[in-house]
């Protein structure tokens, strides 16, 4: 059966939702200037709004999540310098070795014994050891959280969990930064301002295109010092875009969206229980990723795209990934698909 484009149901990521006409309409109207020379107004405007929302005193604009990870990496960590990330964190599955291969760290793996992509205090205090050792030995020098963690299923680290976890690291004298690239699921879930989720760290990350709709960028944020440094790091990557307020625009109005994360998060909910009513193993979640697990994955991932459900396999499961751009409706009809087959 060959389905239309039309008729297929997208859930590999909330990456592929398209910016609407609210938004089309901002970037087009965008006040723009070259901004690498003298700066972009724009550009400027998201920045200041992003590192308040984010509770820091700056901000800078990125291409892309990557690009803001692998920059703060470079930044904090000298090569050969050992970090430490819970396992499954982007930083060290889905960005193509570049925290060892351009920031020169390696990345050791914390296991989630706290909860789904969350170590407890304990596991990360052993596993920091004595950080800065005899000038032979290996120096951990940097922590990386990650909130919501992906590959977990969306999982969120409460503000408390997140506090025990930085007194440790800042305890042995670690650097912390943060991915937040869903970040903003992660405060729309405990109902606090994504602020409450950056206490302590010495830079994070938050993306607008994962879940907000935006086509492109993320933030990176931190002090006015390591902004500065950041800048010229970006550039060094090539992520100098020029009049990047053709983008940022789309940012902007995406910031204005972040409320409506709920609505993803209870149609995940909605999905989740009705594959669970249909004998799926599934997770609860927490935000707007739903993990099911599949004794034959290439299997249900062949049926799946045989009913036009589109996914993506994670950490050995079929990952379904709601968005704004699809309903309640869309999320009936995935149910309805599976159980008839159909």
């Amino acid at each position: 059966m060959t389905l239309s484009p039309d008729s297929l149901i997208d859930f590999r990521s909330d990456t592929v939702t398209r910016p609407d006409s609210v938004m089309r309409e901002a970037m087009a109207k965008a006040e723009v200037g070259d901004n690498v020379l003298d700066g972009d107004p724009t550009t400027a405007a998201l920045e200041q709004r992003a590192a308040k929302l984010l509770g820091m005193p700056a901000a800078l604009w990125t291409p892309s999540g990557t690009m803001a990870n692998l920059i703060a990496l470079s930044l904090h960590l000298q090569r050969g310098d050992r970090f430490l990330a819970p396992r499954g964190s982007h930083v060290i599955t889905d960005e193509l070795g570049s925290a060892a291969w351009l920031a020169g760290g390696m990345a050791d793996p914390l296991e989630h014994d706290a909860g789904p992509g969350r170590p407890t205090p304990d596991t990360l205090s052993a596993a920091i050891g004595t950080p800065i050792g005899p000038y032979y030995s290996l120096r951990t020098t940097l922590l990386c959280l990650e909130n919501t963690h992906n590959s977990s299923g969306g999982a969120v680290t409460p503000p408390d969990e997140h506090a025990q976890l930085l007194a440790v690291a800042k305890q042995a004298g670690l650097t912390v930064h943060l991915d937040g690239a869903r970040l903003w699921h992660a405060a729309v879930a405990l109902q606090v301002p994504p602020a409450a989720l950056t206490v302590g760290v010495d830079s994070v990350s938050a993306c607008f295109s994962k879940g907000l709709g935006a086509p492109v960028g993320s933030v990176l944020a931190g002090s006015a010092e390591f902004i500065e440094r950041a800048r010229r790091m970006r550039q060094m990557l090539g992520g100098g875009v020029r009049q990047s307020g053709v983008l940022a625009a789309a940012c902007l109005v995406a910031l204005d969206r972040i409320d409506k994360l709920a609505e993803t998060h209870e149609n995940a909910a909605r999905l989740a229980a009705g594959l669970a009513e249909h004998g799926w193993e599934v997770n609860e979640p927490e935000t707007n990723i739903v993990l099911a697990a599949a004794p034959d994955l290439q299997g249900r991932l062949k049926l799946l795209d045989g009913l036009g459900i589109r996914v993506l396999p994670t950490a050995g499961r079929v990952r379904f990934v709601v968005h704004r751009d699809l309903s309640a409706a869309d999320i009936e009809e995935t149910l309805h698909r599976i159980r008839t087959g159909s």
